[in-house]
């Protein structure tokens, strides 16, 4: 298989479904002529024209409002955000009318949009820009949320989200846009709600997703050299919906839980994971399940201290040391 980045799978997601399905746009901020902000979008306007690759205002709020409209009368509009930080202006039409539109109109109104881009900290700019509303946005019924780990996974996932007609929180990451992995030519989809096993293992077991997936790996691999633990690692791929049945049978295994995310701790996505395991599988448990968060601040601006607040290779073994106590 070819090895690809992260943002070229990303970019032939786009290409492919532009290519089959007339329906299908992408429409955002300097998505088109500057070849987008992150060069995701690169080549796209030269090769479908302006009618399909279309840039927009800085005005989060229109363009996405515009967007839902468009996927209700038929389209299959997909949203660039330069950070996902802004969605918060356009809460409204994301969270209050995509989210609703299906329920509201008796399932007579479809709403298959996806929005998507980057939301993560780790690139020193500063709290406006750094946030990682994956559970807000799951916290919605009505809206599915994706984040992709892996070149392979973001293609095939962000495949599936547009052919899903329901709205899709695509959030994927700056830091892992140059991120390398192969990726097969021949087409394929990943289905929403489908986690996946990065790494088999027998001692503890970490829930993690996006660029944490790849701290976890890490990770894994000097406690295993260094402590002699065996290390499963569970990327959820996708927060809603939630493929819990993966989790409880890798926890039946190992019967320790460490949950590693890039969010602030309070009302997290592993807030809600940490309740469905003891829930289902109390019995299973040999110790608490632990977990392990951003620093709960605003995202620092200081490059080397916000590296130490969100989450990293080394607060992570230190986090599965004390999970083995």
């Amino acid at each position: 298989m070819p090895t690809i980045t992260y943002r070229e799978a990303v970019r032939h997601a786009l290409a492919e479904e532009i290519e089959r399905d007339e329906a299908v746009v992408l429409l955002g901020e300097e998505v088109a002529q500057f070849n987008g902000s992150y060069k995701v979008s690169e080549g796209l306007l030269e090769r479908f024209g302006p009618k399909r690759i279309v840039d927009t205002p800085i005005s989060e709020a229109g363009f996405i409002g515009m967007g839902v409209g468009a996927s209700m009368l038929g389209l299959r509009p997909v949203m660039e955000l330069m950070f996902w930080s802004f969605y918060s202006v356009a809460f409204d039409q994301i969270l209050n009318n995509a989210a609703n539109v299906r329920y509201m109109s008796g399932g007579q109104i479809n709403c298959p949009i996806v929005i998507r881009g980057p939301a993560n900290g780790g690139t020193n700019v500063g709290a406006t820009h750094s946030h990682t509303p994956e559970n807000v946005l799951a916290n919605h019924p009505g809206v599915k949320v994706v984040v992709p780990a892996t070149p392979y996974d973001a293609k095939g996932l962000l495949k599936s989200a547009i052919r899903d007609n329901d709205p899709v929180m695509f959030l994927e990451n700056t830091l892992l846009y140059g991120e390398k992995g192969e990726v097969p030519e021949d087409e394929y989809l990943i289905p929403l709600g489908q986690a996946d096993i990065k790494r088999e293992g027998t001692d503890l077991t970490i829930v993690t997703y996006g660029r944490c997936v790849l701290h976890s790996l890490a990770a894994a691999e000097t406690l295993a050299a260094e402590h002699g633990l065996s290390v499963e690692i569970v990327d959820l791929r996708s927060i809603r919906p939630l493929d819990i049945d993966t989790v409880l049978h890798s926890v039946a295994k190992t019967h320790r839980v460490l949950i590693v995310e890039e969010q602030k701790p309070f009302c997290s996505v592993a807030t809600q994971l940490a309740y469905m395991i003891q829930r289902d599988a109390f019995d299973e448990l040999d110790a608490p399940i632990k977990r392990l968060s951003t620093i709960d601040a605003p995202a620092i601006y200081s490059p080397p201290v916000e590296i130490e607040q969100l989450p990293n290779p080394k607060r992570i073994i230190a986090a599965a040391l004390d999970a083995m106590e």
